[in-house]
């Protein structure tokens, strides 16, 4: 029952302290916001933004909009880019230009190697045990002999690769 009236009330019209929805070109969207925040977002991918970079104009940049009105031709090249500024925070090719972002990354990744790399060798040195003695050379070799000693599979093993009688291996 409270469940039913607590929805009922979220889905009527919003009233004082509740918020609305409103479509992107709502006007009344950006009054209501404090001046550090706005829906300002350009990208590549859709480099219209709702909003104007600036929202706020001061006295000379409401001048340059009053002048902006009239006719074009009459405007400078500096006061052109100065109502683009006014419209979009970057151009296509500051959006587009190369970062030194990589670096860091490179670095980053570079720091993490190196890092494992110490804890490997540390862990190499200091945690794992020492190898054991079954995988010396010296082992190895008298294992070897001990094999060809009991003629072990001399049809096609290790056997019937030995000359017993000149002690090699056979070419």
């Amino acid at each position: 029952m409270f469940f039913r009236a607590a929805w009922s009330l979220v889905l009527k019209k919003a009233g004082p302290g509740m918020r609305r929805m409103h479509s992107p070109g709502s006007a009344a969207h950006s009054e209501r916001k404090m001046p550090p925040y706005s829906n300002y977002h350009a990208q590549r991918s859709y480099p219209m933004p709702d909003e104007p970079f600036c929202t706020e104009l001061n006295a000379e940049q409401q001048a340059l909009k009053e002048k902006e009105k009239g006719n074009w031709t009459q405007l400078s090249h500096a006061e052109k880019v100065a109502l683009y500024r006014l419209q979009f925070h970057e151009t296509f090719a500051e959006m587009n230009r190369c970062s030194n972002e990589w670096k860091t990354v490179m670095g980053c990744v570079f720091f993490f190697f190196g890092f494992t790399a110490l804890l490997i060798w540390w862990q190499r040195v200091y945690v794992f045990p020492k190898k054991p003695i079954t995988l010396t050379d010296e082992w190895k070799t008298q294992q070897l002999q001990r094999i060809l000693d009991m003629k072990g599979n001399p049809v096609q093993g290790l056997a019937s690769r030995w000359d017993y009688e000149k002690k090699e291996w056979k070419k």
